[in-house]
């Protein structure tokens, strides 16, 4: 056994201070992480974690890997390009329902679209928490914050609807209380080829607090989740189905994003199709094949170049 398959949570802690507000929701996705990349078997310096701006944007901080705290929205941008160049990273965007969804609704899109061999956690709390308690774009209609006092207009992004409407290979929900579950759906992400999406239900206590609790306590949580397993048998509305996650057809997944009531955790979709990264390197060694190595000088000074006098 080598020293690569010895590493340990610990192993996957820098050593920064962890500066979230306590009793945040993040903490406890924090540890998760760190207890499954060991699992990975990779070393540190070939994974890396891209953020944008919020509060899960402090992640890279936190972790003895390689990342970058970017700039708002533009962590998938980013991520794309450092995946399509090296295929032999493994690759993870974190963001927020305020990052992902506003500002980076465009690029998040995009890269589902493209189906970069990234995996991104979308943490969603339901409300700006960094710039102290404005509604974000997943916040419920009514919903009274310090920029919507008399509640909120907006219909709310519902986030694994817009992924699987935006050809999203991989799709899943998981809750940052449930450990077990929140570790299951990582490993399932980082093993599906392509682009992953896994929407994190995560409390922002102080500006939030308790917006996911029914789906937490014990008292409610077993009516309120409709816990899927691949293979398995659900049933909504008095009809049962069997999970497929591997239905070429999204139309069973699409519907499972739409209910709230019981709301659907776990893994909505995973079929897997070429990755753009892939395809990109195959294109760029055939090119290489056909017509040698480029000229970037004579890229710059081609035909399409004129000298305005």
């Amino acid at each position: 056994m080598t020293d690569l398959l010895k590493l340990t949570a610990k192993d996957f802690k820098s050593d920064q201070e962890v500066r979230w507000c306590p009793g945040c929701g993040d903490y406890a996705i924090l540890a998760a992480v760190q207890g499954f990349l060991p699992e990975l078997g990779i070393a540190r310096e070939n994974i890396v974690f891209v953020s944008g701006i919020g509060c899960s944007s402090r992640f890279p901080y936190y972790l003895n890997t390689y990342g970058m705290h970017s700039i708002h929205g533009r962590a998938p941008a980013i991520a794309t390009g450092l995946a399509s160049s090296r295929p032999d990273l493994s690759v993870w965007v974190i963001t927020g329902d305020g990052d992902a969804l506003s500002i980076g609704g465009n690029h998040l899109i995009h890269a589902l679209r493209r189906n970069v061999n990234l995996k991104i956690l979308l943490f969603n709390n339901r409300i700006y928490g960094l710039t102290k308690g404005q509604y974000s774009p997943t916040s419920e209609p009514g919903k009274i914050t310090k920029s919507t006092p008399m509640g909120s207009l907006d219909e709310p992004f519902r986030p694994l609807s817009l992924a699987l409407g935006a050809e999203a290979g991989f799709v899943a929900r998981t809750i940052d209380s449930d450990r077990k579950h929140l570790t299951s759906v990582l490993r399932a992400a980082a093993e599906h080829q392509g682009t992953a999406l896994v929407e994190i239900y995560q409390n922002c206590n102080i500006f939030n607090d308790g917006a996911f609790e029914v789906l937490k306590d014990p008292e409610t949580r077993d009516s309120a989740l409709l816990r899927l397993e691949h293979g398995q048998p659900y049933t909504v509305n008095g009809e049962e189905h069997v999970h497929d996650v591997t239905d070429p057809d999204p139309t069973r997944a699409f519907a499972l994003s739409r209910l709230s009531e019981p709301t659907p955790i776990g893994v909505l979709r995973a079929v897997e199709r070429p990755s753009y990264d892939r395809q990109l390197n195959a294109q760029l060694e055939q090119a290489v094949t056909e017509r040698g190595e480029g000229d970037l000088g004579a890229l710059l000074s081609g035909s399409d170049t004129w000298m305005v006098r």
